[in-house]
């Protein structure tokens, strides 16, 4: 057989093959709605969950979600595995309203409070940087502060103030970031109020400091010296070893000794 011919033949039998393997994989496609009974779409859902096939299972648990008696014991479960599903497929948005379904219908259930905190993390990774918006960084210390409200005793409670005290710290940044730009712009009013912002609402952050430090330059930039020695006191009280602060503002001024008392 000439080689022509034979590539020829070769590349159709390669052509069939494919469209063959196309065929059956067509006909093997996850179909929820071709399961006979629940229980058999539920494990069926739960198998690709757990291979990863985020589609499959997204469809599965969805279905589930709209068919099962409101009863049913697989119905938070349900609930549950269609946010891990939307979770593991990234779509973090979808995931959070699913958790948050399950968690206000099925308060009681063992696995509320777990919903909840995936909630709250789903929504922390939309935030993705602290420069950019911080609408879903706020859902989420709203979300893990309710969560932990309601399920004090959680093994994921704590877990939850660490959320809360790492995103804190992100809009403190953020905050921080915004203060610096009209810093550097040479609007030291609007600078003022981003880093009292700071100062008031996220003293325990490592950026109240910094937001203290430049304000005490602002404030001798402006010559609001009663402004700039109560942030200087502020930053005694709170950092009295720190050497930014002392060359800052430089030692705390003596106190004069109490007079002796007459006999």
């Amino acid at each position: 057989m000439p080689r022509s011919t034979f590539s020829s033949a070769r590349g159709r039998l390669l052509l069939v093959v494919g469209v063959a393997l196309l065929a059956g994989a067509c006909a093997q496609a996850f179909q929820p709605a071709k399961f006979h009974t629940n229980d058999d779409l539920y494990r069926a859902s739960f198998d690709r969950l757990q291979h990863h096939q985020w589609g499959d299972a997204v469809a599965g648990f969805d279905r589930l979600t709209l068919q099962l008696p409101a009863r049913d014991s697989l119905m938070p479960l349900s609930m549950y595995y269609l946010g891990r599903a939307h979770e593991g497929a990234a779509e973090y948005l979808l995931a959070a309203q699913a958790y948050n379904r399950m968690a206000e219908a099925f308060p009681a259930d063992t696995l509320a409070p777990d919903a909840m905190y995936r909630a709250g993390v789903s929504y922390a990774k939309l935030w993705r940087k602290p420069t950019l918006d911080a609408t879903y960084g706020q859902l989420a210390i709203a979300t893990f502060q309710t969560m932990r409200g309601r399920y004090p005793t959680s093994p994921l409670a704590a877990q939850a103030q660490e959320q809360i005290v790492r995103l804190d710290r992100w809009l403190a940044r953020k905050m921080y970031e915004n203060g610096m730009f009209y810093l550097r712009r040479k609007a030291p009013y609007s600078a003022i109020i981003y880093f009292q912002d700071v100062v008031r609402q996220y003293p325990a952050t490592p950026e109240a400091k910094d937001a203290l430090l430049r304000l005490v330059e602002v404030y001798q930039t402006v010559r609001y010296r009663e402004d700039e020695k109560d942030a200087c006191t502020t930053l005694r009280q709170r950092y009295p070893s720190d050497g930014d602060v002392l060359q800052a503002c430089g030692p705390a001024p003596a106190t004069a000794a109490a007079p002796t008392p007459t006999p």
